[in-house]
């Protein structure tokens, strides 16, 4: 699977874990950054993942920051991107299920890095549903679309 990833600076350590466990995966990474832990501004990093994956570069996205919760919202900015800020095995799960998200944000300052190898694996081995399903997603994509 080729997997976009970003963070800033509060979640660097964990990305670059998780890059390294990703590409021991057998998966192609591309590491938007941040390389340091210099402060940087987290929409930076959340929108060059989003890009890659709304331009079909990527397969999924990966992004890191302190909760997590900033880099969904940047993220979720750009059209295409169901970024799901995840915290347990279920939401990672039902991401995918229901949400077909494309983008998993996780909280360096939240997760320990075994759990979110865990729920990242979840993340890349779930499939989404439809059916059901879809109609919901079709009324998320109708909302790039608008003002």
């Amino acid at each position: 699977m080729r997997i976009a990833l970003g963070a800033d600076h509060a979640g660097v350590t964990l990305k670059d874990q998780l890059k390294q466990w990703l590409i021991a995966r057998g998966d192609t990474v591309t590491d938007v950054g941040t390389h340091s832990t210099a402060s940087v501004d987290y929409p930076d990093f959340a929108a060059a993942v989003a890009r890659e994956v709304a331009g079909g570069r990527a397969d999924r996205g990966v992004l890191v920051c302190g909760t997590g919760l900033g880099m969904a919202m940047a993220a979720n900015k750009v059209a295409g991107i169901r970024a799901a800020p995840i915290v347990d095995e279920a939401s990672a799960r039902l991401s995918r299920e229901h949400n077909n998200a494309n983008i998993i944000t996780l909280g360096a300052r939240l997760t320990a890095l075994e759990e979110a190898q865990e729920l990242l694996r979840i993340f890349l081995v779930t499939e989404y549903q439809g059916g059901r399903h879809q109609q919901r997603i079709d009324k998320i994509s109708a909302l790039d679309k608008r003002p």
